[in-house]
């Protein structure tokens, strides 16, 4: 962990719990993890918001954090709520500019969760790089209603492939799913969060990075500082909160 060792692992301790689709579930798990002590408390889901709002003021000097948002609480009374949001738009319009040199049938094929957050966001920057690089392509834009169910998300993607679609991507973590597919059909897939390679080395062709680190330790050092909420942070391709690799690379026309 990149973290433990910058404050040294003795003096670092992390804890986590997965799967926590059910909100009343995740409540409890974020009361007891304030309750334990942590310094700082993240929910990394949109649904988890009214939750936060109501545990923080119980825990005044316990960081909370939840994403992707830019509500901190503020209206609500509440000030130790960090936000934090992927301006996936960015990535977006990044992969969809590699989508559209990558397309021969003209039609790409978009999965996505929720049409909400930061999905929204990378759909509407997707979008936005096919249009501006060839506006002939049609993209075909798909909404699950899911983060984590991979059965819906395999099934948009045969959909999708069913329509015409010869390049594929998508968003958060139902997509192992659709890139089960993309590597069965053999369809390119663009990525976007972290390293999806694992799931489908031989479709995914590149993948736009998000380092959560700066913004863990921006929220981490200013609690030790006294600020234990009440500000958005934002990772961008200009911050370095997402890997910008692969827009140089495009730009000087490597492969």
């Amino acid at each position: 962990m990149i973290l433990q060792d910058y404050y040294g692992e003795e003096n670092f301790e992390i804890a986590f719990t997965e799967n926590m689709f059910n909100v009343t579930d995740a409540a409890a798990a974020i009361r007891d993890y304030a309750a334990d002590g942590f310094d700082l408390v993240l929910a990394h889901g949109a649904q988890y918001g009214t939750s936060l709002f109501e545990i923080a003021p119980d825990f005044p000097e316990t960081s909370f954090a939840w994403g992707t948002s830019t509500n901190t609480g503020a209206d609500e009374g509440v000030s130790n709520v960090f936000a934090y949001e992927p301006r996936a738009e960015q990535g977006g319009y990044v992969s969809g500019v590699v989508a559209s040199y990558l397309t021969e049938a003209g039609i790409i094929g978009l999965v996505g969760p929720v049409d909400a957050g930061d999905a929204k966001l990378h759909v509407d920057g997707f979008l936005a790089g096919v249009r501006d690089t060839n506006p002939d392509i049609q993209v075909n834009v798909s909404f699950t209603g899911s983060f984590g169910d991979t059965a819906l998300a395999a099934e948009a993607a045969n959909t999708q492939i069913a329509a015409g679609a010869d390049v594929l991507t998508g968003s958060s973590q139902q997509v192992v799913g659709a890139i089960g597919v993309a590597s069965e059909q053999g369809v390119p897939w663009l990525g976007i969060q972290a390293d999806q390679s694992p799931a489908g080395a031989d479709v995914v062709v590149v993948t736009v990075l998000y380092d959560w680190v700066p913004t863990l330790l921006d929220m981490l050092t200013a609690n030790q500082a006294g600020e234990y909420g009440g500000r958005v942070l934002q990772l961008t391709l200009e911050n370095g909160g997402q890997n910008d690799d692969l827009r140089r690379q495009f730009a000087n026309g490597s492969s």
